[in-house]
Parts: structure tokens; sequence; C-alpha cells
């Protein structure tokens, strides 16, 4: 039984975009033949661009 100090984060948003039908439709085939999920990939991509630029964030006036 997992402890509770590892317990997943809740997901509880969604982020909507629009893209082109055949890009998604590959995009979806890829990741489908990698044994992945778009959710998973597009999430991995987030994490790894907020590492990457999270100290170069200036706040807006």
């Amino acid at each position: 039984m997992p402890s509770k100090d590892k317990k997943k984060k809740k997901k509880d948003s969604q982020l909507l975009i629009r893209i082109d039908k055949e890009m998604r439709n590959t995009f979806i085939a890829l990741c489908e033949e990698q044994n992945s999920t778009a959710a998973k990939e597009l999430r991995g991509f987030i994490q790894s661009y907020l590492e990457q630029h999270r100290g170069n964030i200036t706040e807006k006036p």
C-alpha cells in the first residue's frame, strides 16, 4: 500500500489548444507507437519547459 506522502497530485485543470487535425492525429499515433499518451507527453513537455524557463519569468506590471 503506498504511503500517504507519495500520493499523486490530483490533476484538476485543463488546457485547451487548437491544432490542425492532421497534426493531432499524427501526434497521437506516434505517442501510441511509443506506448505513451498525448496527455503524458504534453505534461512532460510543460514540466521541462517550466524547469528551463522558471528563472527567466518576469512579472508584468
